[in-house]
């Protein structure tokens, strides 16, 4: 187990309690654990890469981590209503199509190899940052009125544009 792998699973146990903080509008406590957990995110990578302690663990828990975040994060910010419901939708939708994907590839015995897309890890990066946009303008009592209107459609396509380009990217793989 290697530290980025550390920082990796710490993530997923902050997972379940940013998720309490949230439903009980503990807005403060959300933001900042949420922040921790986004930070983590780029920690683990920065780490594994500068100190080459890449690993094959690393490569599937990471994007997994992720995976698990944006979803309750989404989903749970969508129940209490601080964002559109649709919104979760195509969030979550998105992530389950690419999990699907690499499931039905393995099944039907032509795994595909775990190389996020750059515009993915962009999408990723700005979902992160989105979430915690919202959650820190609850923190802080922000009114970010049309500025948050403007971001959710700007996720939304960009959301969209990158699980076409999956979903591309999986038809060629698997019609080789």
């Amino acid at each position: 187990m290697t530290i980025p792998n550390l920082i990796t699973v710490f993530r997923l146990i902050l997972v379940p309690i940013v998720i309490v903080t949230i439903l009980q509008e503990e807005w403060k406590w959300a933001f900042a654990l949420f922040v921790i957990a986004g930070i983590s995110d780029g920690l683990d990578g920065y780490i594994a890469r500068q100190f080459d302690l890449r690993s094959e663990f690393g490569a599937v828990i990471d994007p997994l981590a992720d995976k698990v975040l944006l979803v309750a994060i989404y989903i749970t910010l969508a129940i209490v209503e601080v964002i559109p419901s649709w919104l979760a939708i195509v969030v979550v939708s998105r992530d389950l199509m690419i999990v699907m994907a690499f499931m039905v590839s393995w099944v039907m015995e032509q795994p595909m190899a775990v190389k996020p897309l750059f515009l993915s890890k962009v999408n990723t990066a700005l979902q992160i940052a989105f979430a915690a946009f919202v959650l820190g303008g609850l923190a802080f009592a922000l009114d970010l009125g049309m500025l948050v209107d403007l971001l959710t459609i700007f996720i939304v396509l960009l959301t969209i544009m990158t699980a076409g380009l999956y979903l591309v990217r999986w038809l060629r793989h698997m019609t080789q």
